[in-house]
């Protein structure tokens, strides 16, 4: 869940502003040798293929920080985030697949690093792979699972989180509901927010926000993860010698990586990819069968669709895109309420002739369900456009009015779940509206710039 940190080494390399400011970068990466001595490893594909883990460390996080930020407890010597990062061969592309940490494994044959013990074969949550063998099995029960040839690898702490964030001075999500997490101390009303390090902390680790679990967090991982790449490509970060130098210090602090990804490989990365944007990210999470596949000795686990899997897989050997093509649209204001779930009545509250079936039309282009047959109502005198509601569909209201700019909200007890809408003379036009659950194709995944904030 701190995955954010190691990401954003490659994508604060995309200035590929010289071999001068990153000079002793390399000497501050801790190196581990995580492919030595594999054997039968999957093929090679087009592309680059990163491992990045995040590990459940907290011994520099002040005790002050502990409480406040609800960050008590062991860590557990295991991988808590598990992303695979495919950059693409012509560097204009960059997809994210999560695996989640409770994944039904079967880890390799191997020796155990701590007690020098042979294992077999065996099952296990994929997070316990690094707890056994550390990034080498780590690497070889992936590459098994996914038949996906790693290529690098990167590993953070998430003790220089909080850091980072605050380095690129903070980073901005939006909430079309409230968030709040007890066990994170998370309270996010609804609106845009720009997280300082310890309130972005504890936004990528909530998982008690609603039944989504880890799931849900993966995808607030991810659009934290979007957010974060707009911030760096759109803040200055990249075109400021000083700060860039300062952020990279603030993140290569905690990484580990594998020898061959040094700084001469950043660099020729970063040069590749000097026009990456938000739209040049994808995000998605391996496609699930059962989250509560139970294994014997090891309790619940999350089980994969082996075939959907299998597929996404295929993509990024075969480096072809996850997200599904979409048409280039202007921006949208994030809803509670989808607009195809809410049922619109049109009145022409005027005397202008055809209102009522220009509101009918442009509300229906955006999604909305309307009857598309308008109706005269308000005595032709309205001047302000307002929305009659039942309170008990006050969500569905409310996404309403953000499509009709300046609209009144006036309850009506009893009315039921169809919106009532009466157009009046100041009626200009409409405004685009979207969940801030986009349509993610059969993979589920989206780019960055459908889940960072309008």
């Amino acid at each position: 869940m701190r995955i954010v940190t190691s990401l954003s080494v490659l994508v604060l390399g995309v200035g590929g502003i010289g071999h001068a400011l990153v000079t002793g970068l390399d000497t501050e990466i801790d190196r581990v040798d995580p492919f030595r001595d594999m054997k039968n490893r999957p093929e090679g594909g087009r592309g680059t293929n990163i491992l990045v883990v995040g590990t459940d460390g907290r011994d520099k996080i002040t005790p002050e920080e502990k409480k406040k930020y609800r960050l008590g407890g062991a860590p557990c010597n295991c991988t808590d985030t598990i992303m695979l990062v495919h950059i693409a061969e012509d560097r204009d592309r960059a997809s994210v697949v999560s695996l989640p940490r409770d994944s039904y494994a079967e880890i390799p044959e191997h020796t155990d690093s701590t007690t020098g013990k042979h294992h077999k074969p065996h099952p296990v949550k994929l997070n316990a792979a690094y707890a056994e063998g550390g990034p080498g099995l780590t690497v070889r029960t992936v590459e098994h699972m996914t038949k996906v040839k790693i290529d690098h690898y990167l590993e953070v702490d998430f003790t220089s989180f909080m850091k980072t964030v605050d380095v690129v001075g903070g980073v901005e999500v939006c909430t079309a509901r409230p968030m709040k997490d007890t066990y994170t101390g998370l309270d996010l009303p609804v609106g845009t927010h720009k997280l300082s390090g310890g309130q972005a902390l504890q936004y990528v680790r909530s998982r008690h926000i609603d039944g989504a679990a880890d799931l849900g967090r993966m995808q607030r991982q991810q659009r934290f993860l979007a957010a974060l790449v707009d911030r760096a490509t759109s803040g200055g970060v990249l075109l400021n010698p000083v700060k860039f130098r300062k952020v990279t210090s603030t993140m290569l602090g905690s990484v580990r990586a594998d020898r061959q990804f040094g700084t001469r490989q950043m660099l020729a990365l970063g040069r590749a990819m000097r026009g990456f944007t938000p739209s040049s990210s994808e995000f998605t999470s391996v496609p699930v069968g059962d989250v509560g596949f139970p294994v014997k000795g090891i309790g619940s686990t999350v089980k994969w669709d082996d075939a959907r899997a299998q597929r996404l897989f295929g993509l990024l050997r075969e480096d072809r895109p996850l997200a599904p093509h979409r048409p280039k649209r202007a921006k949208a204001t994030v809803v509670d309420v989808d607009p195809k779930q809410i049922k619109v009545q049109v009145y022409n509250g005027t005397h202008l002739a055809g209102l009522g079936e220009k509101v009918d039309k442009a509300l229906n282009g955006l999604g909305f369900d309307t009857t598309r047959a308008p109706l005269n109502g308000g005595g032709g005198e309205v001047g302000r456009t307002y929305v009659t509601y039942d309170p008990r569909w006050d969500r569905s209201a409310k996404s309403l009015q953000a499509a009709l700019p300046g609209a009144e909200l006036r309850p009506v007890k009893g009315q039921g779940p169809t919106m009532k809408v009466t157009a009046g003379t100041d009626f200009k036009g409409v405004t685009p509206v979207q969940t801030q659950e986009p349509h993610r194709g059969e993979f589920g995944a989206v780019t960055g710039d459908q889940v960072v904030c309008p």
